[in-house]
């Protein structure tokens, strides 16, 4: 029969507070790992989520439509197919009683079907969307992290080549790239070369978030622990540093795509970037910018597409920053109006004071 005693009880292990572990911030469960706290967090973010659940619609419609990868959508005509006009070419679009009817965005002077080179330019703005989003934080994360760790003149040359790259306009930039490409190409850029040369061109932003990042943990004790095992430079940058930044980089990359998709836009717009047989949402912005006045659905159904693209990109940026940030709190007014007032603390009166009686 053993006894406890006063020491054995000295060493047992505090219990932690019931509901969550020692230390844990509110709401969050003990037992999670950052993975499925950031998932919590993100889940529990309406406009994220409903904006990711419209951005998928958007995107199911689009290709499901349209077809991709030479599969035949369900859409019965094709972008590029000239048919005989109906009713003027207005949008045959009922909400009351609901029908679709043979073009329910219309149809251009020449009797194409406006639905069809809708869907066909969400597929193609948001392909080169994702494109320069890739590319552009590929590059800035490999620049950003090599001027971070290694610093000395390996920075100074990366981060002087970023300033000056910086100091250019994107758009010109960009709209110099695409002429470049495009002399050498009969049609014009195809749209997938077109992503290529505008993410080389918008990686700056995200290298500075990179490096800033990787000045900040290079000096942690787990790089340190790395270096004394004898780990090499691209270990420790890849297998150690990296996925601690990891949340800075996705924020950074989904952030700059929405500002992508305008600047594919832009590029159209002006006549530098997709252009025919292939058609974009800013090219046939570009293309229907006359009609305005007399077939407005024209000019409407891209811009549309476009306005809604954009938010929901930014709302899911936003909901990814606010996962993987402990520190952004959502204000509840609720919870703040019901919060006790705490009274203030009165300070015991100095010597030569007077006393309340």
């Amino acid at each position: 029969m053993t006894t406890t005693t006063k020491n054995d009880k000295a060493l047992k292990p505090a219990k932690a507070p019931r509901g969550g572990r020692s230390g844990a911030a509110p709401g969050e469960k003990a037992g999670l790992s950052q993975g499925q706290i950031v998932r919590k967090r993100f889940l529990g973010n309406t406009a994220a989520i409903v904006s990711l659940v419209l951005f998928v619609l958007i995107l199911v419609l689009a290709y499901t439509a349209g077809g991709f990868f030479g599969i035949p959508g369900w859409w019965k005509y094709t972008h590029n197919q000239v048919n005989d006009l109906i009713n003027g070419g207005a949008p045959t679009l009922r909400l009351f009683p609901f029908s679709l009817g043979d073009h329910p965005f219309g149809q251009d002077r020449l009797g194409r079907d406006t639905f069809a080179q809708t869907m066909r330019g969400v597929q193609i703005s948001v392909a080169v969307m994702f494109i320069i989003g890739i590319v552009g934080g590929a590059i800035g994360v490999v620049i950003g992290a090599a001027a971070g760790y290694f610093r000395g003149w390996v920075e100074a040359v990366l981060m002087r080549l970023t300033d000056i790259v910086i100091i250019i306009p994107l758009i010109i930039l960009a709209a110099v790239l695409g002429q470049l490409a495009g002399t050498r190409v009969s049609a014009g850029v195809p749209p997938y070369v077109l992503g290529l040369l505008v993410g080389a061109a918008v990686w700056t932003g995200l290298a500075r978030l990179v490096r800033a990042e990787f000045l900040s943990l290079r000096e942690r004790e787990f790089v340190d622990a790395a270096r004394i095992a004898g780990a090499s430079s691209a270990r420790i940058i890849f297998k150690h540093i990296l996925p601690n930044a990891v949340g800075v980089i996705i924020v950074s990359v989904t952030l700059s795509m929405s500002s992508a998709i305008l600047l594919e836009t832009s590029l159209s717009y002006i006549g530098m970037g997709v252009k025919a047989p292939d058609v974009s949402l800013g090219s046939l912005i570009s293309q229907n910018q006359e009609a305005f006045s007399t077939r407005p659905w024209l000019f409407w159904w891209p811009g549309i597409f476009i306005v809604a693209i954009c938010l929901c990109v930014n709302f899911i940026g936003d909901g990814l920053r606010d996962a993987f940030d402990p520190r952004q709190k959502k204000f509840n007014a609720r919870r703040a109006k019901d919060a006790p007032v705490q009274a203030p603390v009165q300070m015991p009166p100095g010597p030569g004071q007077p006393t309340d009686a």
